[in-house]
């Protein structure tokens, strides 16, 4: 899975850094996951725990869009095989797909493409009657792929907001909540356009927390954000907006505009929605892979937010505190922990991601025998096309502390660890459940 994993492998320990984080990214592929949440016994399809009886619809599409959105889609495709009617998935790549088109969107920042592609997928579910099943997939990377403009906003505002809102260091709940308030697709509007056909979500997780009204900025689900939490989300994290973003959000917080749909709103009567893929699996995943190692494993958290140059060096107090008392765990052992940290661009400009921002800052404070390593589990940290970074006390010699700080207040963080091979490279993995973090810390 990753790149000259013969060279990274140094070490046992290092080998088992990267056992478990394939043993996560293994655990989250979109088909794996779909293909224990969905079946056909006859007319009758299977989603989790529910039951729909084919032979009630005449026609049964699948929609959506996200990075691991076409392993999902593919998987309904031959679980459906004949009665699937029509279908269109936006993804990141390109693919193919029988009876579904696959289309091709940008993220995180959406284009032209991606306004055309999701409009695509609007005409499908605009077409829905009382009559059709609609199946829709959303996954990580959904909020950018499924992109329609509200009202007169053109795609220029939601390009200069979207990179506005990253940049700055929002949680995603908050980006999203603008994002919702932007779209005409987004937070439950998806479901409002689909009314009176029932709509099943099929929802891989890549938000902490499972919030299923912030996955992909959840276009089928209930949306308790409104217009003025969009303007306090702007005031909050200092950023600035095109005037005709800001004019809308006013008119919306004014009533002048329509509010999302809620909860207990009409749009939901027939629309129900099954998580089939998460971090925590991820996790479990890894941490099983470091038991077969012969390591104690720690499964810390799925729920890692913040700074990401602050949360690495808090993690790695975990391992320290293992190694030196074997507290709560005793070597070796593996501590494994999850979720999504993030970057503040105040200056600088290098390249790099949350994951190798957070390795780089662990490298400046290893000292011991431990090995870290953290990856987004899509294979792209942040914006860069590095999956992450794996670092240990060799990462920064003494001579090269200054450098790295720099590295690291510039963020560039993936320009100092490229340069010194510590960079982790898989490519697109299709899948997207947030990121992994493992630390080894091998028998005193």
């Amino acid at each position: 899975m990753f790149d000259d994993r013969s060279s990274l492998s140094r070490t046992p320990h290092h080998a088992v850094a990267l056992d478990c984080l394939e043993a996560a990214i293994e655990a989250a592929a979109p088909d794996r996951a779909a293909r224990e949440a969905v079946a056909r016994d006859g007319e009758t399809l299977r989603v989790g725990d529910s039951e729909y009886d084919l032979t009630a619809y005449r026609e049964v599409v699948v929609v959506g869009g996200g990075k691991a959105s076409v392993g999902v889609a593919r998987v309904i495709t031959e679980v459906l095989d004949d009665r699937l009617t029509d279908g269109v998935v936006v993804a990141e790549h390109p693919d193919t797909l029988d009876t579904v088109s696959v289309r091709v969107g940008d993220h995180p920042v959406p284009s032209e493409r991606t306004v055309t592609a999701t409009a695509a997928v609007l005409e499908t579910v605009r077409a829905a009657d009382a009559s059709t099943l609609v199946l829709f997939v959303v996954t990580g990377g959904a909020s950018a792929l499924l992109t329609a403009p509200a009202g007169d906003l053109s795609l220029a505002d939601l390009r200069a907001t979207t990179t506005g809102l990253l940049e700055s260091g929002a949680p995603i709940e908050a980006v999203n909540a603008v994002r919702k308030h932007l779209s005409a697709i987004k937070g439950g509007q998806l479901a409002r356009l689909a009314a009176p056909a029932t709509v099943v979500t099929f929802a891989l997780s890549d938000v902490v927390g499972n919030d299923l009204s912030v996955v992909g900025s959840g276009p089928t689900v209930p949306d308790e954000t409104t217009y003025a939490d969009t303007l306090d989300v702007l005031d909050r994290y200092d950023v600035a907006v095109p005037a005709a973003v800001r004019t809308h959000l006013e008119a919306g917080a004014a009533g002048d505009v329509r509010e999302t749909p809620g909860v207990g709103d009409a749009a939901f009567d027939r629309a129900e929605t099954h998580l089939v893929g998460t971090n925590s699996e991820a996790l479990e995943s890894a941490a099983a892979a470091a038991a077969d190692a012969g390591y104690d494993p720690l499964l810390l958290t799925s729920r890692l937010r913040g700074p990401a140059r602050h949360v690495g060096p808090t993690v790695l107090s975990v391992a320290e505190e293992i190694a030196a008392t074997g507290n709560p765990v005793s070597p070796p052992a593996v501590v494994v922990a999850g979720g999504e940290t993030t970057v503040t661009i105040d200056g600088g400009g290098g390249r790099g991601g949350p994951n190798q921002e957070l390795a780089l800052a662990v490298a400046l404070e290893l000292d011991g025998p431990a090995v870290f390593a953290a990856v987004d589990t899509d294979g792209e940290d942040g914006s860069s096309d590095a999956a992450g970074a794996m670092v240990d006390s060799e990462t920064v010699p003494d001579g090269e502390r200054r450098r790295a700080n720099e590295a690291l207040r510039g963020h560039d963080a993936g320009g100092y660890l490229d340069g010194v091979a510590a960079t982790l490279y898989t490519g697109p993995t299709g899948t997207n459940v947030n990121d992994v973090v493992v630390v080894v810390i091998p028998e005193p």
